[in-house]
């Protein structure tokens, strides 16, 4: 939708937003511009410590709403949406990685990542429990063999919902 050598639209309202929500308590983890059923739809996923209900999602919306009437950098007509993100939530920053070690995990690289473990053939998907991140890259441990995954090499990379595990927790 932007236009040759213009910034996307989901990184101009991140940048645009981040701050206000950060002022407010609420990190701004995703943003989507994409087209759902042929109308383009603008998703915010948004957290606070302790979480966030329908109540955060509306206070959400209320806040951002009229800052993207006023700056009017999204020229079609679009949906807005605020959501929690939920329980698989994307990992996106070096502090995510950081914050979520211990947590099961799936990293997907933009192509196969050789050297990641000793011995280890290239590969592109990974599955396994986040060991942390620093100096640029994310350590998850797969089948007892720790995978060392550069940060610029990752596509996509999310928290991965143990029902178990979960249940576990409530004991």
């Amino acid at each position: 939708m932007a236009a040759i050598g213009e910034e996307p639209i989901a990184a101009r309202v991140r940048r645009l937003l981040e701050p206000v929500l950060e002022r407010d308590g609420f990190e701004l983890v995703e943003v989507e511009w994409l087209r759902v059923a042929g109308r383009w739809t603008l998703r915010l996923f948004v957290d606070r410590p302790g979480g966030v209900g329908i109540d955060e999602c509306q206070e959400v919306s209320r806040t951002v709403e009229p800052i993207l009437d006023v700056e009017d950098l999204i020229e079609p007509a679009y949906d807005l949406e605020v959501s929690s993100p939920g329980v698989e939530r994307p990992l996106r920053k070096p502090s995510d990685f950081e914050r979520f070690a211990g947590e099961r995990v799936e990293v997907r690289a933009f192509s196969p990542v050789p050297d990641t473990a000793p011995g280890q053939p290239p590969r592109k998907r990974f599955t396994g429990v986040l060991r942390g991140a620093g100096d640029g890259a994310v350590l998850v441990e797969v089948d007892g063999v720790l995978h060392r995954i550069p940060l610029d090499r990752i596509a996509k990379a999310h928290l991965e919902y143990d029902a178990v595990q979960d249940l576990r927790r409530k004991d």
